[in-house]
């Protein structure tokens, strides 16, 4: 069997290659989905993407599969739980942070229909390529972009915490908005010439 060539930085481990394989750059348009990927990146400050994609399942435990209504109304005794969570990160900072994000979030879905709706039409629902990437085999992304300074900012115009421009172009990576992969990788063949969606 041929061996995938993929982006040299996800080749850390399996589970960097299984995430990169099925689901980074891939569109997401589930709120639900959507809200998740974003409050990784609130976890992510400080720390190493691999570490989120180790703790993955215990963020999911402990944020009960990121349901952003039960996380809305989580107390005192709801962040004691997540903290206590085998494998989460014990920083409550994090974990108040994401309490509020999540009622900025309900905010932005009932003002403006779905948060899909409202991000997506930065881009016109379209995922965007990045045109150096097609010039050069020695591609590398950039970590922030015009885009990711709009958005960061209307985000916290919104109240949204622990996201800035960095986290927020990650973000834009891992759910589609842009398509940084490799030229090499065969993951940028698929997502340019095929449609491709996920976690809908």
């Amino acid at each position: 069997m041929k061996k995938k060539i993929r982006c040299p930085y996800f080749e850390l481990n399996d589970k960097e290659r299984a995430y990169h394989d099925k689901e980074w750059g891939t569109p997401c348009r589930n709120d639900r989905k959507l809200f998740e990927y974003l409050m990784y990146e609130v976890l992510q400050c400080g720390l190493s993407w691999n570490t989120v994609l180790l703790k993955r399942e215990a963020f999911r435990v402990a944020f009960e599969r990121f349901d952003f209504e039960k996380i809305a109304r989580y107390g005192e005794g709801d962040i004691a739980r997540v903290l206590a969570v085998p494998g989460m990160i014990r920083s409550r900072r994090k974990v108040e942070a994401i309490i509020h994000d999540t009622k900025c979030f309900i905010e932005l879905r009932r003002e403006c229909g779905t948060f899909s709706k409202w991000l997506w039409a930065f881009t016109n629902g379209k995922t965007l390529h990045n045109p150096d990437n097609a010039k050069s085999d020695m591609w590398t992304a950039p970590t922030r972009t015009e885009l990711s300074d709009r958005i960061a900012a209307e985000l916290k115009a919104r109240g949204f915490k622990f996201l800035g421009t960095v986290t927020i172009y990650a973000f834009m990576q891992s759910v589609g908005l842009v398509n940084d992969h490799a030229r090499f990788c065969f993951r940028y063949k698929e997502l340019t010439q095929t449609r491709c969606t996920k976690r809908e």
